[in-house]
C-alpha cells in the first residue's frame, strides 16, 4: 500500500501468527531482493476491550518505531478492505498511544494524531529547557530547528526552497545527532503562504521518502507555533498533499489524505 508514495508492506497478524526478526523485516523491505517498502506494518488484535486494533511499525532497517501517519491511513483502509471491521472510525493502539482513523465518504482518511508535544523529553532530545527554536551544531555549522513529538521525534528546519534544500547532506547528520538519543526524523520546510507549506522529509531508518504523515503534522505544528501559518494547512510533499488542521494548544491535530492498495500477495520467509 502507499500514502502519497510513502509505501508499506501491510501484514494481517490477526488471522495468522507473525513474528518477524529485524533481519526478516529488512529482507522484506529490500527493493531488490524482497518486496520493497519504506515501512512494514503489522495489524494485530488489541488487548484492550475498548480498542479495535493494535498497530506496529517497522522501518526498512528492521527497527520498530512508535508512529507513522501515512501508515495509519493505510492501516485504516486495510482493515476495512480485508473485512476485519465494518466501522468507518476505529481506535488503534500504537506504541505512543491511541489514534483514531476515520474513513471519509470521498475515500480519504482522517486521523486524529493527538496533541503535538514540544517537551524535549517527549522526543528524547537532550535539552533541559523547552524552546520554540534550538540551535544545534551539525558538521561544524549551527542549524536552527524546531523540535516536536507526534508520537515519534521530529526536527524541522526552515528553508527558502525545498527543491534545493540540503536533504542528502543534513538529513542523516541531524537524524543521528548526539542530542537525539533515539535518532530523529528531519523535515525541511518551506512556508509558501499561511495555508501552504512545502516539505521534504529524511525519515529515521528509511532515508528520504515521497511523503511522511507525521512529518507533515510536525512541520505544521512547528510553523503554527512560530506564527507562520493558520489553523488549516495544505502540506505539499513530493508524493502529494496532506491537509493538516490544528488550532494550537491542547487540541488534537487532524491529518487528512489518501491511502491506496497497490497489490496483494504472499512471501515465504
Amino acid at each position: 500500500m502507499h500514502g502519497l508514495g510513502n509505501d508499506f508492506v501491510v501484514i494481517d497478524a490477526i488471522n495468522q501468527s507473525v513474528n518477524l526478526s529485524p533481519e526478516q523485516v529488512h529482507l522484506i523491505a529490500d527493493r531488490h531482493r524482497g518486496v520493497g517498502c519504506d515501512q512494514l506494518l503489522l495489524v494485530e488484535s488489541s488487548n484492550s476491550p475498548d480498542v479495535d486494533f493494535r498497530y506496529r511499525i517497522f522501518n526498512a532497517d528492521g527497527g520498530e518505531v512508535e508512529q507513522c501517519g501515512n501508515g495509519a491511513r493505510c492501516f485504516a483502509q486495510f482493515v476495512v478492505e480485508k473485512c476485519l471491521t465494518q466501522k468507518t472510525q476505529i481506535s488503534v493502539e500504537t506504541a505512543s498511544g491511541i489514534i483514531r482513523p476515520q474513513l471519509e465518504a470521498d475515500g480519504q482518511v482522517t486521523v486524529d494524531m493527538g496533541t503535538p508535544c514540544f517537551a524535549p523529553a517527549s522526543l528524547l532530545f537532550d535539552k533541559k529547557v523547552e524552546s520554540d527554536r534550538y540551535l544545534i551544531t551539525v558538521n561544524d555549522v549551527d542549524v536552527e530547528i524546531g523540535a516536536v513529538s507526534m508520537g515519534n521525534p521530529h526536527a524541522v528546519v526552515l528553508v527558502d526552497d525545498v527543491s534545493t534544500a540540503p536533504v542528502a547532506r543534513l538529513g542523516p547528520a541531524i537524524e543521528g545527532h548526539a542530542l537525539f538519543s533515539q535518532r530523529v526524523n528531519v523535515g525541511f520546510m518551506q512556508v509558501v503562504s499561511r495555508n501552504h507549506v512545502r516539505l521534504r522529509v529524511f525519515e529515521r531508518g528509511a532515508g528520504e521518502t515521497q511523503a511522511c504523515g507525521t512529518g507533515a503534522c510536525a512541520a505544521m505544528a512547528v510553523a503554527h507555533r512560530w506564527g507562520m501559518v493558520d489553523d488549516a494547512v495544505s502540506v505539499e510533499l513530493p508524493g502529494g498533499r496532506l491537509l493538516i488542521h490544528w488550532p494550537g494548544g491542547e487540541s488534537p491535530l487532524l491529518m487528512t489524505g489518501p491511502a491506496q492498495t497497490v497489490f496483494t500477495g504472499t512471501i515465504e520467509i
